[in-house]
């Protein structure tokens, strides 16, 4: 049986907000940063130092309100793919840009954009799109990919940042799926702002530090 585990960064401030949610407008005294929350999960069966290389999907996934609606590449797309990219080489594994050889790792990064707040069962939310990534983008024609764990009840209020790592180097041939061996995801205001980057990826990779080849 896979075991999952989850991990949770909300800053002083965002607590606050949750133990004093009967007072009136209380986000008014929270700052940008302290409104920033930080969850990753991550199947605890992987070792990952196992896995030596890895690639990061040259483009972002832009899902609006529960839709795909394009792959883009701005200033902040950019910004985040090179963060993640420098974050993965300090742990030790090894960027393969050789388009024609299949990666240890595959990296997709995703901005979910919802003009409503509800409850988001992670596995259901993208699961009900049929993976928003071309599978033969990654070598395996045929394949999709799977959670082996769900982020339970969410909200979003404004917009999140979604990182996902696909375990390319086992896929499961029975089944034609790619397992999602870690996911961070971030939300709150300002999370798609270029100067944030670096805060966000950091707070991601800190909850991460199983991660080391």
């Amino acid at each position: 049986m896979k075991k999952v585990k989850f991990s949770f960064l909300v800053l002083a401030g965002s607590v606050a907000l949750i133990t004093s949610s009967c007072r009136k407008d209380v986000t008014k005294n929270l700052s940008d940063a302290e409104s920033r929350v930080y969850i990753t999960k991550h199947d605890s069966t992987v070792n990952f130092a196992n896995y030596q290389t890895f690639r990061i999907a040259d483009s972002v996934s832009v899902i609006k309100d529960g839709k795909f609606v394009t792959h883009a590449y701005n200033a902040y797309d950019s910004s985040m793919i090179a963060a993640l990219t420098q974050e993965m080489i300090q742990r030790g594994y090894q960027l393969q840009t050789d388009d024609t050889v299949v990666p240890d790792l595959g990296i997709n990064v995703s901005r979910i954009i919802t003009d409503y707040t509800g409850n988001v069962s992670y596995g259901d939310y993208w699961g009900g799109y049929g993976n928003y990534w071309d599978p033969y983008y990654w070598g395996y024609r045929g394949y999709g990919y799977y959670f082996p764990y769900a982020f339970g009840t969410y909200t979003f209020r404004e917009g999140a940042l979604s990182v996902d790592m696909l375990d390319l180097k086992n896929p499961n041939t029975s089944t034609n799926k790619l397992n999602t061996i870690w996911t961070g995801l971030g939300r709150g205001t300002g999370i798609f702002n270029v100067s944030n980057v670096n805060e966000e990826t950091q707070a991601l990779f800190n909850q991460s530090t199983y991660m080391q080849q």
